[in-house]
């Protein structure tokens, strides 16, 4: 493993992508320090020091404490992903959007073209909403956020924020291309990541002050890592299907004949279903904030209240449910059918055609289950470390998921860099299969 990383170095083109995505990195955190115009970063944080369990304490988590700052980069890129899932769902129910998929590299720009400007018209609608709500907040004793409000901070705001988050999506495209991984998950990933040694210096805190004995802790990191390996072996987890190919003469050529396979991945959706269904259950709590002192609300707030046995119940039916959703939206068994018996291909055993889309579907089911029952799980297990051992680091259900994912993918991208110029990857044995969000 230590050679591998040595090697990295030692390959000038790799050596040049990974020092480039470290500095995209590094500004990336810069600006996130930047402040907005007109805002009381002091009075902002009393406000959000009890908003961990409502939509801003996930929002905060993805953009790696901007938001709760209310920093240029606020919005994170979070905007970019909404758009990328709008138009990623209008692909299975607009016909244009679903030609522009079959379209190949002109459909691809096209795409990505909408999901700019989706990109910068949902950043401006949530930097106007946001600005209003800065207005409307007050932190302690009366204290305002913004002690200046009006038209004139709600326009900086819109253009600091919106701009902040093409920023952000020019960052990413430019790891994408110039760099090594996927430049907007590893932007993700690096908010994220960022809470680390906080969160480690407040577990030694525990610790230190006997709150804690140390054999719990021993404990408590014991059980993260298994978590982890546990996270790593289903996200790599594969269904393979095999497929034959018969051979074709074209003039004096033979072409086809080889046997290959479809690797079907346990998690296809990702971590979709665990935002989507976080966004949901954390929508009751962030309602009833606005209503502090009506008590027939907030009585109905403590049964979905992170931690309790409804809110844990909902939220890992919602996941499951989601990750149909999700996988019908992004897997079409009837598309891959028909390429499979245009060129030829046809499962052993399987009739191609309507036969091989119900097979493929069928089995897609089966594997899907499994998976988001254990990614539902995984979702609900922080809430449990913290209720019944008080631990003050985890990276959440969601978090984790990214975490992992991202590092494999990117490991991955190192590891073909490599092994192309014949240099050992980071596994004697195998590869490293990472997967997409």
């Amino acid at each position: 493993m230590l050679s591998a990383f040595q090697n990295i170095f030692k390959v000038e083109e790799l050596r040049r992508r990974v020092l480039f995505t470290l500095g995209i990195l590094i500004v990336y955190r810069i600006g996130g320090h930047i402040p907005t115009p007109g805002v009381d970063a002091q009075a902002l944080g009393a406000f959000f020091a009890t908003a961990g369990s409502t939509l801003f304490g996930l929002y905060d988590m993805f953009v790696g404490g901007a938001f709760y700052k209310a920093t240029i980069f606020a919005l994170g890129i979070m905007p970019y992903i909404s758009a990328s899932i709008i138009i990623q769902l209008l692909g299975s129910v607009i016909p244009y959007f679903q030609k522009l998929q079959k379209e190949g590299e002109e459909g691809r720009r096209k795409i990505t073209q909408y999901t700019r400007y989706g990109t910068v018209l949902i950043g401006a609608l949530q930097a106007f909403g946001t600005a209003v709500f800065l207005e409307s907040i007050n932190a302690g004793q009366g204290a305002p956020v913004v002690p200046m409000p009006g038209w004139g901070f709600k326009l900086v705001t819109i253009i600091t924020f919106t701009c902040g988050t093409i920023f952000i999506m020019w960052l990413g495209e430019q790891i994408t291309e110039r760099g090594i991984g996927n430049g907007i998950s590893l932007i993700i990933f690096i908010g994220i990541v960022a809470r680390f040694p906080q969160s480690v210096f407040d577990e030694i805190r525990e610790v230190m002050a006997g709150r804690r004995g140390i054999f719990t802790e021993l404990f408590i990191v014991a059980l993260m890592l298994a978590v982890i390996a546990a996270i790593v072996l289903v996200t790599r987890a594969q269904r393979r299907i095999p497929v034959q190919y018969p051979k074709r003469v074209v003039g004096r050529k033979v072409y086809g004949g080889q046997a290959t396979h479809i690797p079907l991945s346990v998690n296809t959706a990702g971590v979709i279903p665990i935002i989507f269904a976080q966004s949901i259950m954390f929508a009751p709590q962030t309602l009833l904030s606005f209503f502090p002192n009506v008590e027939w609300l907030q009585e109905i707030g403590r049964y979905f209240a992170p931690g309790a046995v409804v809110y844990s119940v909902v939220y890992g039916l919602i996941i499951v449910f989601f990750a149909f959703f999700y996988t019908a939206i992004v897997f079409n068994p009837v598309d891959l059918a028909d390429n499979m018996k245009k060129y030829g291909g046809y499962i052993p055993g399987i009739r191609p055609g309507k036969r091989t889309a119900d097979y493929i579907d069928k089995v897609l089911t089966r594997i899907t289950l499994p998976g988001a029952i254990f990614f539902a799980v995984i979702a609900i297990l922080p809430y449990i470390l913290i209720q019944r051992a008080n631990v003050q680091y985890y990276f959440g259900g969601t978090g984790l998921l990214i975490v992992v994912g991202v590092a494999l993918d990117t490991l991955q991208q190192v590891e073909s860099h490599l092994l192309m110029r014949h240099y050992d990857g980071f596994m004697k044995r195998g590869r490293i299969r990472g997967r997409s969000m």
